[in-house]
C-alpha cells in the first residue's frame, strides 16, 4: 500500500472516481475528515460514497443528544439530507422519536435509549459516532434534574466520554447570554439558567478543548418558545403584556431555527471551527416592546397595551412555576427573558456562510393559528400587513 502511494499518486487523483473498488476506497480515504467512520477502515461499506444528498453516505455518523427537543428534529434533517447516518438517544417512550425517521433514507436514523447519569448507555451511544451533538437542556428544574444536573454535570459527562470514545467533533449548545453573573431582576443571583450555561461551557471546553461551541439567542420557528410564549393567553393578564419596564430596555436578536441548524451542518466541515464558539443572532436587533407589539399586530389585536409586572401577576408566575408537566412561566423565564442580548468577541453564524432570516418574514405565518377571529374568511386584501418592527442600528 505504502508503493501504491508513492509511486501511483497522481494516477488515483486523476482517476480515482473510475478506479476498482479498492482503489477507489483508498481515493476517497485521502479526502475530507469524516471520509470513513471511525474505526471502520477496512469496512468497503463504511467509506463515503454516492452524489451527495438522503440517498449517498457522507462519511459522517452524528449521534444527537437532545433530537427530540424543538432544534433537533432540524439538525436531524439536515444531517439527513446530506447522507449522514444519525443516532437520536431517547429517555422517554420511542415514540416521541418516531417522526424523525423521515429526516433520512431508510436505516440511516437509529434509536437508542439512554440515561444522562448512565456512562454505559451513553458510550452505547457514541461507539462508532465520528461527531457529537449535545443540544440537551433545560427551560425549567424538576426533582430528578437540575440545571447544574443537565447543562453542567451531563455536559461533561458527554464531553469527556466523547474524547474518551475518540470522537473526532464534538459540538455543544450554550446560550448567548450565559455568564458566570447574570444580571438580577426578579430572581436572587440573576438567572440560574444562564449561570449553568456559562459554567457548561467551561465544562465542556475543559473536558474536550477541540469542541465547537454554540450561543444562539431566541429561536423562532414551528412550536417555539419565543413568539408562541408571548402569544400564549397564560403570559398575558387581563389582555395585557406585563413586561419588566414595558420592554422599553430590553433588547433581543431573534434567531431562525433553520439558520441555527444549517450553521451546526456547515461547521462540521470548517476546520477553523474546531474549537471555536459562534454568537447566533438574527440579522437585526429590537426593542423586546416593538417586538411584542409587532406580534400583536399580526394577531389583529386592537387597543393592545403593554404594562409593568405587578406584584399580582408575580404571584401568577410562581404558582404556576409548580406546574406537574411542562410549566409556561417561572420566575426564572421571566428574569432572563428581560435580560438583553449581547454579542461577545466571537464569530457569528454569517461567518459559516448561513444567510440569515428576519423574523419580520415568519412571524405572520408563525402567529396565524392565534389570530383574532382565527375562523373568519377574510377577503382577499382586506387586512393590510402589519408594521414591522422598527430595526436598531447596530
Amino acid at each position: 500500500m505504502a508503493a501504491l502511494k508513492k509511486a501511483n499518486v497522481v494516477y488515483v487523483r486523476l482517476f480515482g472516481p473510475q478506479l476498482p473498488r479498492v482503489l477507489g476506497a483508498y481515493y476517497i480515504n485521502s479526502h475530507g475528515l469524516h471520509d470513513v467512520v471511525k474505526d471502520q477502515r477496512d469496512n468497503l461499506t463504511a467509506y463515503k460514497r454516492g452524489k451527495g444528498g438522503r440517498g449517498s453516505f457522507s462519511g459522517v455518523v452524528a449521534t444527537v443528544f437532545g433530537a427530540s427537543g424543538f432544534l433537533g428534529r432540524y439538525v436531524v434533517n439536515r444531517l439527513g439530507k446530506i447522507g449522514s447516518q444519525v443516532i437520536c438517544p431517547y429517555r422517554g417512550d420511542p415514540y416521541f422519536m418516531k417522526d424523525l425517521k423521515l429526516g433520512g433514507d431508510l436505516g440511516q436514523v437509529l434509536f437508542l435509549p439512554f440515561n444522562l447519569t448512565d456512562e454505559d448507555s451513553i458510550r452505547k451511544c457514541m461507539k462508532y459516532s465520528n461527531v457529537v451533538i449535545n443540544l440537551i437542556g433545560r427551560d425549567w428544574e424538576t426533582k430528578t434534574f437540575k440545571y447544574n444536573d443537565v447543562h453542567v454535570e451531563g455536559a461533561r459527562r458527554l464531553a469527556r466520554i466523547a474524547r474518551e470514545c475518540g470522537v473526532e467533533r464534538f459540538i455543544h449548545m450554550s446560550h448567548l447570554n450565559a455568564q458566570p453573573e447574570p444580571p438580577q431582576i426578579y430572581v436572587k443571583g440573576g438567572s440560574q439558567f444562564l449561570k449553568s450555561k456559562y459554567l457548561g461551557e467551561l465544562a465542556v471546553r475543559e473536558e474536550f478543548p477541540d469542541a465547537t461551541i454554540f450561543r444562539p439567542a431566541d429561536i423562532f420557528g414551528l412550536e417555539d418558545r419565543f413568539i408562541r410564549y408571548y402569544a400564549n393567553a397564560w403570559r398575558r393578564a387581563h389582555g395585557r403584556m406585563p413586561l419588566w419596564k414595558k420592554g422599553e430596555q430590553t433588547i433581543k436578536r431573534p434567531v431562525f431555527c433553520f439558520n441555527v441548524a444549517e450553521g451546526i451542518i456547515n461547521s462540521l466541515n470548517e476546520s477553523k471551527a474546531i474549537g471555536n464558539s459562534y454568537d447566533c443572532v438574527g440579522p437585526n436587533g429590537y426593542l423586546l416592546s416593538d417586538l411584542i407589539d409587532y406580534f400583536y399586530r399580526c394577531l389583529r389585536w386592537k387597543n393592545f397595551r403593554r404594562t409593568y409586572i405587578s406584584p399580582i401577576f408575580k404571584l401568577k408566575v410562581m404558582y404556576m412555576s409548580y406546574a406537574p408537566s411542562t410549566p409556561i412561566l417561572t420566575l426564572d423565564k421571566l428574569d432572563r427573558e428581560h435580560v438583553s442580548d449581547v454579542l461577545q468577541d466571537y464569530e457569528t453564524l454569517e461567518d459559516l456562510g448561513v444567510k440569515l432570516t428576519k423574523i419580520e418574514d415568519r412571524a405572520v405565518y408563525e402567529l396565524k393559528p392565534y389570530r383574532l377571529y382565527g375562523y373568519y374568511e377574510e377577503r382577499l386584501g382586506e387586512f393590510a400587513d402589519p408594521e414591522p418592527p422598527p430595526v436598531l442600528s447596530s
